[in-house]
């Protein structure tokens, strides 16, 4: 959101981000757009999802706008509402396939909920954008929504390479259930390096009781959530990249994660999983080692190849190193000028 926002601000759009404010929040920092954080009494559950989607828009009908955009399905109700209410256009950034994610579509009542807002709400959005060709086909095929793909690639920034560390495999984002993660510690059983994790969420209590009961605290260290800054000092200490997610719902099988392209700029070879938008960026690149499955064997066998084959691992750093080249910020912005331009010019 900060590369969006930040991206139209720059050319000239007034643009106000709002989100929640929960007790692990870092401070705002200095932007060049508007930023607001609503503080809720809830932070998870129905009564959480309910309070902040009434706070939003109590919040958005005293804000003056002539666009409004919802941020993935759980902020789409009071977008539309305030929309029509006020005659302003709506846009959806689909950042994920809500209602396909493993917390939702695993639990039958909630994701009788959430089918139910999003084949409502989406045909509604006639305008918006998404991450990946697989996420927008499905929205184009369930409910006739052409969006724009816009991938959520990193500003390039040329950077002089820092001494890494062989021994410090590192995983970076949310620490939610679907990520495997609990498969990626047991893993390290079988590797000869430290597991860096840098992240927080709804999964890190089991992570860290499998980590306790299989006795890997002096393999698997845990740093939480970092700011920007720091987490980009961590990754480029670290020597291989992993990016393991369960294809337990279709959003992650479909999906195209932030971290992906986050290692391929930071110049790691990387493990992750052989899904189609994954597959397809490696054919392209070759930056990655591609699994099946999530089998600890498996992710530590791969791990492995990275560590020995010297040859492999030189060729997989030099192509990312050529893949950034072409997959940031800089090429991928003119999408989204361009989508805001035709917008506001119909």
């Amino acid at each position: 959101m900060q590369r969006i926002c930040g991206t139209l601000a720059g050319a000239g759009y007034d643009v106000l981000l709002v989100g929640r404010k929960l007790k692990t929040s870092l401070p705002l920092s200095k932007k060049n757009y508007r930023q607001q954080l609503l503080k809720c009494w809830f932070n998870k559950g129905k009564l959480f999802y309910s309070e902040f989607n009434i706070r939003l828009f109590f919040f958005l009908l005293f804000e003056k706008a002539d666009c409004i955009c919802a941020i993935d399905l759980d902020t789409i109700l009071p977008c539309y509402y305030i929309s029509k209410f006020k005659g302003i256009k709506r846009v959806y950034d689909a950042h994920e396939y809500f209602s396909q994610l493993d917390e939702v579509v695993n639990r039958p009542s909630i994701y009788r909920l959430w089918k139910k807002i999003e084949e409502r709400m989406i045909p509604k959005f006639k305008k918006g954008y998404t991450v990946c060709d697989s996420l927008a086909e499905e929205f184009r095929k369930n409910y006739n929504a052409n969006y724009t793909v816009i991938r959520n690639v990193p500003l390039l920034v040329e950077s002089n390479e820092q001494m890494r560390s062989e021994d410090v495999i590192l995983y970076q984002g949310a620490v939610n259930k679907g990520r495997g993660l609990d498969k990626l510690a047991l893993s390290m059983k079988d590797v000869n390096a430290k597991l860096w994790v840098c992240g927080n969420g709804n999964f890190m209590d089991e992570m860290r009781s499998v980590v306790q009961v299989n006795d890997l605290a002096t393999k698997v260290i845990f740093f939480g959530m970092l700011p920007p800054e720091e987490l980009k000092k961590r990754t480029a200490q670290a020597n291989i990249a992993v990016n393991p997610f369960e294809r337990t719902g279709l959003n992650q099988y479909l999906s195209l994660s932030n971290k992906f392209f986050d290692y391929i700029h930071a110049g790691i070879p990387q493990v992750t999983m052989n899904y189609p938008e994954y597959k397809k960026i490696n054919d392209q690149f070759k930056i990655a080692e591609l699994i099946d499955d999530l089998d600890p064997y498996a992710i530590a066998k791969a791990i492995n190849r990275l560590i020995t084959n010297k040859e492999l691992y030189l060729q997989l750093k030099q192509n990312c190193l050529a893949a950034k080249q072409e997959l940031n910020w800089q090429k991928e912005k003119d999408k989204l000028l361009n989508f805001y331009e035709g917008l506001f010019n119909e």
